[in-house]
């Protein structure tokens, strides 16, 4: 009993002003100060904080009173008062009142009494400065003595100390304008994929006892009706168990061409009702919705950090120390080794300290790849996060699965050998259970036909080549040509039968017992209406396409060929497919449905699920194609080339500008002011570049 006393408690916050790398490194490090605080997870992308606090080690008050003088308070999610907070009511809000008000006072009292413009301008930008220095301080109180609030608090003092308060007050003012704006790029970015949320309707029509009345969407349960009327926002995922219509499912799955459903196919929250009144079934909670988990997904992966993004935070973290190294050594060692004047390079030291702040360059990395899985997923694209972003714009090859990838996943029964209507109802006993697109179009011809199946026995998968099992007794097989030629051996006439419907683009299943040979099936599985195009725009950008399948060589050329893929590998067992992924020159791609082909999706660089928003697509790949089109492929591969080329260019104007000022600084052409102006500058370009990613079209270069 004591033992369960003292079990820590999870605590899941939202959390202000929590914007950048910066500020998750400084309240990473106080938390793991803090005793009783394991498990920290925080999220730019959601302003969330998740911990397990031990109470009788840190209280709760306490550990939020520790986050306040960080400048990041925080409630708890669900909480009243959770929501978005105006913006004037947040830190950087304030902080950008006050110092806005500050100087704008002290440059009224400059004019009206000059005398006292010092004293003015040393009271706005001290008072500016207090937040800044009482959060440096809270952060070196525990082990963080390296913030960009401590860089900004050390040259606001030492200019007011050298007589330069004007200055000092400009460059707290300015910070303030760059903080401010580091937040709301940082909100645009969560406006856009969390205005998801938004499209679904508040309430819903609840059906109770053939009568109708409004309920609070929020409130539906699984297993309950509702009713969705002509024009009206789907209220919750659900199946549709009256009625048919044609519904706009872009909101899910970013597809704008009305899909028509009936009876017995799902609808999702948030998609809009055509023409029809629908009768639909809840099938979750509104929690967990499709538009729900979508949101959740996309949080996560912006909360994931890419190679370079891990890269930068590291730089960053040994660049400011060394940049209050650089400050304090350009304002001493001139004057101690040369006798130069103290002021001048006490002067520049501090403007170095204010070049040195690193907000555009821990900046450029994460607002681009937060601003690019925005769009992406607007689009119908889920990408698990910057590491796959970046592993996507390195991909050399792509390879793709044929059944169910290239292929509508669909195939129908066209042509049997031997006596019909039996063939065809042992090969469908045989086929019982069998998920396999073959098996269930093999049955499906058998119930069309209104054939009395047999129920197949003791069935037993024959790895990659068919499937076995015991039908009226007897112990029969439906596998490949290859498979049966082996065992029991096909006539010739039969084989010629058999090539030439394969050269025709036909996959043929032979059903035998274990002595002879009772007849064959042949099956045609459609391209996919995009499947071409895809192909082409990915050879178009000299990436190798190469077509997996067990499929026989013959049906798989005839395919392949039609499509132009680059390259063909047929008649593969399962873990074939994992050895050639191995040996397709890398980064290596795999394009499949999410279900068959999880194996083959983990062993590539980046797996690609083309999903259609089912629940085993979004949880088995890197990244899903919510609206099952390959043309999905070519536009994921170019959002996220053009992400790292605005990442590149990020990096650039960031380091580039502070280089730039850093030598007219120490030249003596530029000045406080113009210091923190540059990093505010850098950080401003940095963002609206970063944002522009937000307004990715496919098809369109835009870095």
């Amino acid at each position: 009993m004591t033992s369960s006393s003292t079990q820590p408690t999870p605590l899941d916050y939202r959390v202000q002003g929590l914007d950048c790398a910066n500020c998750v490194r400084t309240v990473d490090g106080v938390l793991g100060h803090l005793p009783g605080v394991s498990e920290v997870q925080l999220s730019v992308a959601a302003q969330s904080l998740r911990l397990h606090l031990d109470e009788t080690q840190t209280s709760r008050a306490a550990l939020e009173a520790e986050l306040s003088r960080l400048g990041h308070p925080v409630t708890l999610q669900g909480a009243q008062g959770s929501d978005e907070p105006a913006w004037h009511t947040t830190p950087k809000g304030r902080l950008l009142l006050l110092s806005v008000s500050a100087a704008m006072l002290a440059v009224a009292v400059s004019w009206v009494y000059p005398r006292a413009a010092d004293l003015a301008f040393s009271a706005a930008a001290l008072l500016a400065a207090f937040p800044l220095a009482r959060s440096a301080w809270a952060a070196a109180r525990r082990g963080q003595p390296f913030t960009i609030n401590t860089l900004v608090t050390i040259a606001v003092v030492g200019a007011v100390t050298i007589g330069e308060a004007a200055e000092g007050t400009a460059v707290v003012a300015l910070f303030a304008v760059g903080e401010w704006l580091e937040g709301y790029a940082a909100g645009r970015a969560r406006q856009g994929i969390r205005a998801l949320a938004a499209l679904t309707p508040r309430t819903a029509q609840l059906l109770e006892g053939g009568s109708v009345r409004e309920v609070s969407a929020d409130l539906l349960q699984p297993g309950q009706q509702i009713r969705v009327g002509t024009g009206a926002r789907v209220p919750a995922d659900g199946v549709i168990v009256a009625g048919a219509s044609s519904l706009d499912d872009s909101p899910v799955t970013g597809e704008s061409v009305p899909v028509h459903k009936g009876e017995g196919q799902e609808v999702y929250a948030g998609s809009i009702n055509g023409e029809g009144v629908l009768d639909v079934q809840v099938s979750r909670p509104a929690g967990d919705n499709t538009v729900a988990r979508i949101i959740r997904l996309v949080e996560e992966a912006q909360s994931s950090r890419a190679p370079t993004a891990r890269f930068i935070d590291r730089f960053s973290a040994w660049y400011t120390p060394l940049i209050l190294l650089a400050g304090v050594l350009t304002a001493t060692l001139p004057p101690l080794l040369t006798g130069a004047e103290w002021l001048p390079w006490i002067y520049k030291g501090l403007a170095l300290l204010l070049i040195g702040c690193p907000c555009a360059l821990v900046l450029s990395v994460p607002a681009a790849m937060t601003s690019a899985l925005s769009a992406g997923a607007r689009r119908g694209l889920l990408v698990r996060g910057g590491a796959v972003l970046e592993a996507l714009a390195g991909v050399r090859t792509v390879a793709l699965d044929k059944t169910g990838t290239l292929t509508e996943g669909r195939p129908q029964v066209t042509e049997i050998i031997g006596a019909t209507e039996q063939v065809l109802r042992l090969a469908a006993g045989v086929e019982t259970g069998n998920s396999h697109p073959l098996a269930l179009a093999i049955r499906t011809a058998a119930e069309q036909r209104g054939l009395s199946i047999p129920e197949g026995l003791q069935a037993q998968a024959l790895g990659g080549r068919g499937v076995q099992a015991e039908v009226e007794g007897q112990r029969l097989s439906v596998s490949s040509p290859r498979h049966a030629e082996e065992v029991v051996g096909l006539m010739p006439e039969l084989r010629l039968q058999i090539e030439a419907m394969e050269a025709e683009g036909h996959t043929v299943s032979v059903l035998h017992s274990e002595s002879e040979v009772l007849g064959a099936l042949a099956l045609r599985d459609q391209p996919r209406a995009d499947a071409h195009a895809a192909l082409k725009r990915l050879q178009d950008a000299d990436l190798k396409t190469v077509m997996l399948t067990g499929d026989n060589a013959r049906t798989a050329a005839a395919i392949g060929q039609g499509l132009g893929v680059s390259e063909i590998c047929a008649e593969l067992l399962p873990g074939d497919k994992l050895r050639i992924i191995g040996e397709l020159p890398g980064p290596v791609a795999m394009v499949g449905d999410g279900i068959n082909d999880a194996p083959a999706l983990a062993r590539a660089d980046v797996g690609i699920a083309v999903g259609s928003g089912t629940d085993v697509a979004i949880e088995s790949a890197d990244v899903v194609l919510m609206h099952g089109r390959l043309s999905g492929v070519p536009d994921l591969l170019e959002l996220a080339k053009q992400t790292m080329s605005n990442v590149r260019i990020n990096i650039a104007l960031a380091l580039g500008l502070k280089a730039v000022f850093l030598v007219t600084t120490l030249l003596g052409y530029t000045g406080l002011w113009l210091a923190v102006l540059a990093d505010t500058g850098a950080t401003v370009l940095v963002t609206l570049h970063a944002l522009r990613l937000l307004g990715w079209q496919p098809g369109r270069s835009k870095a």
